[in-house]
């Protein structure tokens, strides 16, 4: 098997799942029960905190454990927005987010609130600039996604954090589920940072909003109070343990894989560049190390995914969450691809674990399947 989808989800660390059937096991107490078996569990809750802090640089007060991206997403979307109604009701965000954002922010538009969706260039990108001119005295919101889950492509989210430094009633949010592990994100001038386990080899369920102290969010579940108040609900200790060992083996390859990683993606996209029909739609130039977008027009991409997947190789269409629909991809369309092409994007996406033997070997079957199904097809 050679797993080219880790943008989708990521397996499981060993050690991950390890810890994840130790706390199960050993420490399964709620961590909100006065009994020595629920502080036995908060302990294990404030020391994940406390490391995820650490790793992350930031305050363990900062941490809001969540159910995963979508979650952290909402909660730091709508619950800036709800909490700010009184200060304004204009939000900026880009053409080419994650629906957890996208849909968040047209239910907020819906209870009357007013969007700019800032247009991105034929690369994917927007620039500081549009951001700030798109900035009205009752903008409250910017959110923008670090980088691409479809693409690859990075925006430049730490520039325009210190150009909104100078916007105090405006908070920023960042989603960066898929940059995570893979692209440094300096967060000090980051007001609200959204993240998800299962993209860096945690457990599905699990999530982190990172919420810098001093931004007021309203709570969109209630219930118990947990989380600072932010998030009832009880926590998965077992999960956040195994999301906490899972960020820390994450960042440690990191120091040693993303050079090896840059390798295989220039290795993977010269190769690709060869091929007759092929069009590539990462940019070289301010992309992620993990994630290579291209189209082959003229064979529809589901086609292409069952026909790598009878080889036992596996890719995807457009975001996991979308790949089932057949519409194209917004986030093509946004940077201006043909609908032709937009129907036929693949993306690959890798991780620390691929090898350049497992790239050759998609290589070689992706020419032998176009070519045969242009031969059938012809």
């Amino acid at each position: 098997m050679i797993y080219l989808d880790n943008s989708a989800t990521t397996k499981p660390y060993k050690e991950v799942l390890d810890s994840f059937l130790t706390v199960s096991t050993n420490y399964f107490g709620n961590p909100s029960s006065i009994h020595s078996m629920g502080g036995e569990a908060e302990k294990l809750l404030h020391r994940s905190r406390e490391t995820i802090a650490a790793l992350l640089s930031v305050s363990h007060k900062e941490v809001i454990f969540t159910s995963g991206g979508t979650e952290s997403n909402n909660l730091a979307i709508k619950g800036c927005a709800l909490s700010k109604k009184n200060v304004g009701n204009h939000i900026i965000t880009t053409a080419i987010e994650h629906p957890s954002v996208t849909n968040a922010i047209n239910d907020l538009e819906a209870e009357g609130f007013t969007v700019t969706i800032l247009p991105v260039d034929k690369d994917g990108q927007i620039t500081t600039g549009q951001v700030e001119e798109a900035i009205r005295k009752d903008t409250i919101l910017v959110s923008i996604m670090h980088v691409n889950n479809e693409t690859g492509v990075m925006q430049p989210v730490e520039e325009i954090g210190q150009l909104l430094a100078d916007y105090p009633q405006v908070t920023f949010h960042v989603d960066h589920i898929q940059g995570i592990g893979k692209v440094p994100l300096n967060m000090e001038s980051i007001d609200l940072c959204s993240l998800s386990a299962h993209k860096f080899h945690g457990l599905k369920g699990n999530g982190i909003l990172i919420a810098k102290n001093g931004v007021k969010l309203h709570p969109i579940l209630s219930g118990g109070n947990q989380e600072w108040t932010l998030r009832s609900g009880t926590e998965n200790v077992a999960g956040i343990v195994a999301m906490t060992k899972a960020l820390r083996l994450t960042l440690e390859k990191s120091e040693q894989g993303l050079l090896q990683m840059e390798t295989l993606k220039q290795f993977c996209m010269e190769e690709l560049m060869k091929m007759d029909g092929v069009f590539l739609h990462t940019p070289e130039q301010h992309s992620a190390p993990h994630i290579i977008n291209f189209s082959v027009p003229g064979i529809k991409s589901e086609v292409l995914v069952h026909a790598l997947g009878t080889k036992g190789i596996f890719v995807s269409t457009t975001s996991a969450c979308s790949s089932k629909r057949k519409a194209p991809s917004k986030t093509l369309m946004a940077m201006g691809v043909s609908r032709s092409k937009a129907e036929s994007a693949i993306r690959v996406s890798m991780t620390y674990q691929t090898t350049k033997p497992e790239l050759q070997t998609f290589l070689n079957e992706l020419h032998h399947a176009i070519f045969t199904i242009k031969e059938v097809t012809r």
